[in-house]
Parts: C-alpha cells; structure tokens; sequence
C-alpha cells in the first residue's frame, strides 16, 4: 500500500492556497507522516500534476487500484473526472469516497428533486434522515514500497523572511490529535450553554473551533455527528444546545451543497441581481478594515484577531463582514478574497458562502438589506468589554460605558485612558448613521434597477 499525498500547485483552475492555510497544511502533515510511521507505513509526498504524480507512481509500484476521497470545487471535479477517465482507460481499478461530509451534496433535495436553496428546511432534512456511519477500527500495522518522497519543507509551506506564524504556533495544533483534543475539551465543557454563548467571542470555549480541523480533515463531521448523538443519547448534553452545535454544521455541509451547484460561488454573485449594485471604489478603506484601524473596536479587534492567530470568531466574522459591504460598500468578494488568505479554515464552500450571505447576495440572505450595527453588536456580545480589550490593546482603560464608542469619550477620560484620538486609536472612517443610510439608499438603486430591467 502506498500512501500518497500529491501537492498539486500546476493543475489548471485550483485557486491556490492561503498562507494560513499553507502554514496549517504543513504541520497537518508532518503529524499526518509521524502517525503513518507510528504504525510502520509512511508517507509519499510528491509536488506536481495529479495525472503525471500518478502515472509515476503507478510505473514505480506496478499499482492495479488508486483510491481517494472526492472533491467539490469546479476545478477538483474536472480534475478527478479526467483522473478516472484516465486510469481506467488504463484498466485501472478506482474507487472514490465522501471523506469531508456528512451526506453527498446531491442526496438531499426538496420533494421535486431539486437542490435545497434555504437553509433551514435543509436542516430539517438531514436531521431528520442522517444515520452516522459505523466506526471503522484504525488500521494496527501498515506497510508497502518505500519510494521516493520529498521533504515537507520543501513544499515552502511554512513563512520565512519574516516568519509570521508566531500567533498561530501559540494557538493552534494542528493534526489529528489536536482535532479530538479540541472536541472533548468542548464536549467536555461548553456544549450545554452552546446556544448563548457561541455569539459571546469574549468567552474562551464558547465555541469548538474545530472548523480548521474539519477542513484539513483532521476529524470527520460523521465522528463529530456521532459523538454529539451519543451524549445525547446518554442525557450528558441538553439537546436543545447540543443540536444548536450540530445546526452550526450543517451549515458547512449546506455550503458545499451551494458550491457544488453553483462553482462560481466565490466569485459571482449567488443572486445575480446584485450585479447592479453600486459598490464603491476605496482602496483606503479597505486597508483600514484589513489592519484593524476603523475606529470601531469590535470591528478592529476582529481583524487582529484574524490577523494574529488565522481564526476570528464567527460572530465577529458577520460584523466585519458587514461592515466591509456594507457600511463600507466594497464588494464582498474583497473581504473573501482576504479571509481565504488569512484564515487556518479558509473553506472554498463556507467562506464563499457565509460572505455572500452577509453582503445580501447569497442564498436565504433575507432580509439582505440588514446593517449590523458595530456599535450595539459589541456592546451585546462583548458587554465587559474583554475581547476588545484583548485585542485593541490601546482601548484597555477605557470605561466600559465608552469602551466600544472611544469617538464619544470626554476629553478627561481619553487622556486618563492615555488615548488620542487619530493618533494611539483612530476616529472612526465613517459614520455609522451615515453609512448605514448609504447602504440602504444603494439597496434601493438595487431595487429600482431590478425593476426597471
């Protein structure tokens, strides 16, 4: 048995990867290669075309099967269609499997056998209907040909010249064991308040952040699904909170159901009617979200979040991402273009996703023309004021009354704060009341244009 893994950069259409996503990469398997060397198999690691990978290493092994787990992306499907086209032209035995989902995107559909386009109904589905599939036992030993592998690091995964990774080294673990680490630590604490605390990001364990884990696929939502059921079963978690978690999800797997009929997802508009909205050009703007520097706290301190530790939490992200095409009206595929790079769980379904669902163009966006307002956000799910202070640092002594609106501080308590606006902290890059009516007036154009089209 050979054990492959193929760094496939050149293949035509694959949107190449994030550094985050890199940096995480890496580390999954160099604990990936330890544990196959535990039970005495190893990895092959080789770079390069799928198809040409794969005919070397079927003339080096004298192979007669290839096995994988599928793909969803436009560019992954053609990919793999043209692989097993390919090797069983060459009489080559192939078999694929579902190794990232709980069910198929084409398994579910409404009662006329079309695609499910609302999430909710969706979830009721597959709840409904859903059955774990049975543990498979680890494989005791392995063994096969040792062939030429190449070195992890030589794949350039990892950031040098500077290496920036240090905040996602403090936080993260990448690997199989981090990933069931990191989901007993949250079944073992936080999944029966789930439903209250998950929109808390000053709450450390009010989430499982297992998201990275699921996209490396560390971790299979099936043990995931399975080990929820059980507790459950058991009457260990409150349901109600327990299956609040399992909605959350769902919605990964509602998200490759969008991408997988709809390949374009991270660069077109689900609802196409929102080609004629008038989004603004302001490359300035865009910076200031990018580094943190907007003059709202809660936004801010998402983005530095992000930025230090390739996570923000999910709450925070529907703020910030409100706020870039929204209250900034910048095209929404800017923010997901910046999120696929800075994310560890940059997922070409749920990212694509949850930013069209924000910005108003995506699926079950209603009402799309909702304005999270940054300012009554922070103050309801950072109410002490904790992650802000975390993360904008500069705002520490701030009272919690102003705390999340420095612009309205009085002079003697900035100064005691040891705050100057515009200098230590910015004035905010627009007005909230403002934008928000600029948004809701581009909506309106939105609307007019539609109709008169």
């Amino acid at each position: 048995m050979v054990l492959l893994y193929i760094h496939d950069e050149v293949s035509p259409g694959l949107r190449a990867r994030g550094g985050a996503s890199k940096w995480w990469l890496g580390k999954s398997l160099a604990e990936h290669a330890r544990q196959i060397e535990y039970t005495g198999g190893r990895l092959t690691i080789r770079a390069g075309g799928a198809e040409e990978v794969l005919i070397d290493i079927i003339a080096e092994t004298g192979a007669t099967s290839v096995f994988w787990n599928r793909r969803y992306g436009s560019a992954e499907r053609t990919i793999d269609t043209d692989l097993k086209a390919m090797l069983r032209k060459g009489e080559m035995n192939v078999s694929t499997f579902n190794g990232r989902l709980l069910t198929e995107p084409w398994d579910i559909t409404t009662g006329a056998s079309t695609p499910y386009k609302v999430f909710t109904p969706y979830w009721k589905a597959l709840k409904s209907t859903y059955r774990a599939p049975p543990v498979l036992a680890a494989p005791k030993a392995l063994s096969g040909p040792v062939l030429k592998s190449q070195a992890i690091e030589s794949l350039g995964l990892q950031p040098t010249n500077p290496d920036w990774s240090g905040g996602l080294e403090a936080t993260w673990h990448p690997g199989e064991a981090g990933a069931i680490e990191r989901l007993w630590e949250f079944l073992e604490g936080s999944i029966n308040t789930y439903a209250q605390d998950r929109n808390r990001p000053d709450l450390e364990g009010g989430t499982s952040r297992l998201s990275p884990h699921l996209h490396f696929g560390e971790i299979s939502p099936a043990q995931v699904w399975r080990a929820v059921q059980h507790g459950i079963s058991a009457g260990k978690f409150d349901e109600s909170n327990a299956m609040t978690f399992l909605s959350e999800l769902v919605w990964r797997e509602f998200s490759y159901v969008l991408l997988y009929y709809n390949p374009d997802l991270a660069t077109e508009n689900y609802n196409s009617d929102f080609d004629l909205l008038p989004w603004r050009a302001d490359c300035d703007a865009v910076k200031s979200w990018r580094a943190g520097q907007t003059g709202y706290p809660i936004v801010d301190a998402g983005m530095r979040q992000l930025w230090h530790t390739g996570y923000m939490h999910n709450r925070v992200r529907m703020i910030v991402a409100s706020f870039l095409t929204k209250h900034l009206l910048q095209q929404w595929q800017v923010g997901e273009d910046w999120f696929w790079d800075t994310l560890v769980d940059a997922d070409p379904a749920a990212n694509a996703a949850s930013w069209q669902w924000t910005a108003g163009s995506g699926a079950d966006a209603a009402p799309y023309f909702r304005v999270f307002n940054p300012i009554t956000q922070g103050q309801k799910f950072d109410p002490h004021g904790t992650y802000v202070r975390r993360w904008c640092p500069e705002l520490s002594f701030l009272p919690d009354k102003v705390l999340h609106t420095p612009w309205e501080a009085d002079s003697d308590t900035l100064k005691e704060a040891g705050i100057t606006l515009g200098t230590t902290y910015p004035k905010p890059i627009v007005d909230h009341a403002t934008a928000r009516q600029r948004a809701l007036d581009a909506y309106d154009t939105l609307k007019e244009k539609r109709n008169a089209a």
